[in-house]
């Protein structure tokens, strides 16, 4: 198994002489994707003060390399998180940490007890961020008015997600809007700069990741919010105190 590389701002301090402390949480962040996603998280994960999240906390994102670079089917990808959380140097705290796993749904468009299964897989363990059809439904909502305006009424053709040349139906509304191809413009993960932007309107779509097929889903922003309302990290160390 290759190596694997996390991203992480934790510690960047301008200088070597300041305390250097340990997170009391750690959320690691592992992506279907190699490219969209990983642009995304890296620039919020840069955003981390920024947003608010409990000092004790830091957000990892955990980059695939090698040959595992292209694991990316749901199952696999549930599977080889499992794997990382038991490699030292990863340093995986099975009592205070968190794998988030995130994924698209739409390969279960026509089969929704695969689906079932995925979830009853991963949710135990896990926290899965799932976009359905894809993730590029979740990056369009980082524009003020695309939910009202562009996502939900084109809805049945982004859930038929038909292919326009080389690209998905919402793949096409988001380069349109953006001007930028997601899958090719590392540019992307300045959208994360408006992630309030994106939370709000993830409310108007469903969020809940157990009636994802056949529905325009993302639960993204809804997690990252969890994880910026995350105190249960000081009432945790109260209680160890």
């Amino acid at each position: 198994m290759a190596p694997i590389r996390t991203y992480t701002d934790w510690n960047k301090r301008p200088s070597d002489l300041e305390d250097q402390i340990e997170p009391y949480r750690k959320y690691f962040f592992i992506c279907e994707g190699s490219n969209t996603e990983v642009w995304y998280f890296r620039k919020l994960i840069d955003l981390r003060k920024t947003l608010g999240i409990h000092p004790l906390i830091d957000i990892r994102l955990m980059e695939k390399t090698g040959k595992d670079e292209t694991v990316s089917n749901p199952k696999a990808l549930i599977e080889f998180a499992e794997i990382q959380k038991k490699v030292a140097s990863n340093k995986f705290d099975m009592k205070h940490d968190r794998m988030v796993v995130v994924f698209d749904a739409d390969i279960y468009k026509n089969k929704p007890e695969q689906y079932k299964e995925i979830l009853e897989l991963g949710n135990p363990n896990n926290i899965l961020v799932v976009t359905y059809p894809s993730f590029e439904l979740y990056l369009l909502l980082h524009y003020d008015g695309t939910c009202k305006e562009i996502i939900l009424p084109n809805a049945e053709l982004i859930l038929e997600n038909k292919k326009i040349g080389k690209k998905r139906y919402v793949g096409k509304l988001f380069s349109d809007k953006s001007g930028m191809n997601s899958k090719e413009n590392p540019a992307v993960g300045e959208l994360a700069i408006n992630i309030d932007i994106a939370i709000e309107q993830e409310k108007m779509l469903n969020q809940d990741i157990n009636n994802a097929i056949g529905h325009l889903t993302s639960n993204v922003g809804k997690v990252i919010q969890f994880i910026r309302n995350d105190t249960v990290v000081t009432n945790e160390i109260k209680k160890e105190q």
